[in-house]
């Protein structure tokens, strides 16, 4: 297994990324829809060539734009696996697994004997017969699985390999992905949306905005105290930017106070985090003079069975019962106030 190494920009998609990777560690890749998540797997696997860098696997320099090294794809030790299990449909199960060893040059018994181990590996033997359209979603993807580790790669590429399954398929191919790469300490990268293959998957988290990584660190540090938009969204949290000052933060909606981070001195770049569930709703100015009292516009409800999300302007959400969204009868293009204890509100340096 291989320390991965990248440093690389692609001028026509804005993507500039310094990336390092360490041996058996697997990090999840977050971001925005065109935030340059597939460009970056892209420049690692070979399948696109950057105007600018150098990507390093192990002792192996798999592109250098300055010399013009560069190493075709299928020789990278690099797999990749996609949404899809893409699979060749004339082959059997067992025949699409050793395809991979048999491309490296094994002999057709040897590649079948590798297939068939990680057949077994996957809970996929029952499968070696069967054609890609005898198979389920769940089951496809199995195989994809085991042809991308019967290749032996040094470095694995998830590309969101859950989204094409359904809500029952996909918690048996996150156990599955879990125990391989617990079990093999393979060096991988996973981009996903789902925080769920996150918390399973992942030792580390990197968050890619704008073609560039606005945010990287350990699993529970960026879920629990996200310092980018994105993070914050995945986890399910609220986040305010803004500029410390005495007495709190400084943000677009207002000063907003909260715990605050020691090294969080006046003048420096923070972010406010909060849970939709510490936010109460008015419709009114409340009285009291509450110290967080965020005035916002409606911009949609979303109904989670007992309760409620309130999406609003400047991308809070509060979480309320039903029993008082319909006592409040919100609507789209209301103004409200969104009132927070500040003992519920962490505020912490911004990335």
């Amino acid at each position: 297994m291989s320390r991965l190494q990248v440093q690389a920009s692609v001028d026509e998609r804005d993507f500039m990324v310094d990336l390092e990777v360490d041996e058996g560690s697997t990090v999840a890749v977050l971001g925005p829809n065109g935030a340059g998540k597939s460009t970056l797997l892209g420049v690692i696997s070979g399948l696109l060539r950057p105007d600018r860098g150098r990507v390093e696997l192990g002792d192996r320099v798999l592109i250098d734009t300055a010399s013009g090294a560069a190493i075709p794809p299928h020789k990278r030790s690099v797999a990749l696996l996609a949404q899809q299990a893409l699979l060749f449909p004339h082959l059997t199960a067992l025949d699409n697994v050793a395809f991979a060893p048999r491309s490296a040059g094994k002999r057709r018994r040897v590649a079948r004997e590798v297939a068939m181990r990680w057949l077994k590996a996957v809970d996929a033997v029952e499968f070696a017969d069967r054609t890609p359209h005898q198979l389920s979603g769940g089951q496809a993807q199995r195989i994809a699985v085991a042809r991308a580790l019967a290749a032996d790669p040094e470095l694995l590429l998830l590309d969101e390999p859950m989204a094409a399954l359904d809500v029952a398929t996909a918690p048996a191919v996150r156990s599955l992905l879990r125990r391989v790469l617990r079990d093999d300490g393979r060096t991988a990268l996973i981009v996903t949306h789902d925080p769920l293959d996150v918390l399973a998957l992942a030792d580390r988290v990197i968050v890619v905005e704008g073609g560039r990584i606005v945010e990287d660190g350990p699993v529970r540090r960026v879920l629990t105290r996200p310092r980018s938009a994105f993070g914050a969204r995945i986890a399910g949290t609220n986040l305010l930017g803004g500029i410390v000052e005495a007495g709190g933060l400084a943000t677009e909606v207002g000063v907003v106070h909260g715990l605050v981070d020691d090294d969080c001195t006046p003048g420096t770049a923070a972010a406010a985090v909060f849970l939709p569930s510490a936010v109460a709703v008015y419709t009114e100015p409340p009285h009291g003079s509450p110290r967080n009292a965020l005035c916002v516009e409606v911009g949609e409800l979303e109904a989670r069975g007992a309760t409620v999300l309130v999406r609003a302007s400047g991308g809070l959400t509060a979480e309320i019962t039903t029993a008082a969204a319909a006592e409040l009868t919100l609507e789209p293009g209301a103004t409200v106030w969104f009132v927070v204890k500040a003992t519920e509100i962490r505020i912490h340096r911004a990335a």
